[in-house]
């Protein structure tokens, strides 16, 4: 019988609590132990969710030799020194997106994991979404014609929120894109593949940080609309157009059941539901690297990660959206 994977999680936060109730959903996972700099918090997590141990510092999760893998929560302008700490330290790392502020500090760790021979991988569910997968793969089979069009949205009120906190703070690498609208990006970037050209329009909150933003992205015989906002909600449906029909991905389609197909007003309806609220099927990715003695997916590379940070970059140059530190 397989020995359990044995996951540590690193920054006992809300999606940290997401991902422990999908981790319990998927057949030879296990969490092992939670870490925090408070070892009050990380206590009252691991009796939450069931985890053996917890730590008051990530250096004693680093040194736990029944940790097979670390997946780091914490806020993003953290990513990069908690994931290169627990790399090297030997652990295999999930790293929740955007794995870095900027291209750079993806490729540090992606040549720290290459280096130390362990895993790494960018957090993105989305990626693994099982109806995702079923309307790329209609797109890309060719199955419905070449795709022209592509739209897809994200975005919620929040500035009334904290300017302190994660969202609205530049210290924190706050604003948009990098928080919600990596997921538009992402869904052109791997739907259609980086962009030739790209047009951008963006505002920008009292902090300083973007608020709203606006891509038009161009292909030799696509385009692409895509939008991230802290302004106001969005319907977040997202649409690929292409010759012989056209794909309708139901709210919020980041984390869909499904989808509609419109083949010249003839309408059906696919439905693949997740499992719990979706993070299994990232977690069943890495399980299955794991196994296979892999150190990356195949699915969503380090070289994908960094194509889409690299495209980012470029979006954050063209609007003028910098952060301290850089």
């Amino acid at each position: 019988m397989q020995k359990p994977i044995r996951w540590g999680i690193l920054g006992p936060g809300k999606i940290a609590g997401s991902f422990a109730r999908d981790l319990a959903l998927v057949e030879g996972g296990r969490l092992t132990a939670v870490a925090s700099r408070n070892a009050e918090r990380a206590a009252d997590f691991a009796r939450e969710f069931g985890a053996e141990k917890s730590y008051g510092s990530y250096a004693e999760l680093g040194g736990d030799p029944d940790v097979d893998i670390v997946y780091i929560a914490t806020p993003h302008t953290f990513h990069l020194e908690h994931s290169l700490q627990m790399i090297r330290a030997g652990k295999n790392v999930l790293c929740e997106k955007p794995m870095g502020i900027n291209q750079a500090q993806v490729r540090e760790l992606v040549d720290a994991a290459r280096e130390q021979g362990v895993f790494l991988m960018e957090a993105l569910w989305s990626r693994f979404n099982p109806a995702l997968v079923e309307a790329a793969r209609l797109v890309g089979s060719g199955e419905i014609g070449k795709p022209a069009y592509l739209k897809a949205d994200f975005a919620f009120a929040a500035l009334d929120r904290d300017p302190k906190g994660r969202l609205l703070n530049p210290e924190l690498a706050g604003g948009s894109l990098l928080d919600i609208g990596i997921y538009p990006v992402f869904l052109a970037y791997w739907f259609l593949g980086l962009p030739t050209g790209f047009k951008a329009v963006s505002h920008f909150h009292d902090t300083g940080v973007e608020k709203q933003i606006g891509l038009l992205f161009e292909y030799p015989q696509a385009i692409a609309l895509l939008y991230s906002g802290l302004s106001s909600r969005s319907e977040m449906r997202a649409e690929i157009s292409c010759e012989k029909a056209s794909l309708y991905i139901e709210p919020r389609w980041h984390e869909t059941d499904g989808f509609e197909i419109d083949r010249e007003g003839e309408i059906s309806g696919v439905e693949l539901p997740t499992k719990g609220k979706g993070y299994t099927h990232e977690i069943e990715e890495v399980h299955s690297c794991l196994l296979a003695g892999e150190l990356e997916s195949s699915r969503w590379s380090l070289e994908n990660s960094l194509e889409l940070h690299g495209l980012l970059d470029r979006i954050r140059k063209e609007c003028g959206i910098r952060f301290p530190g850089e």
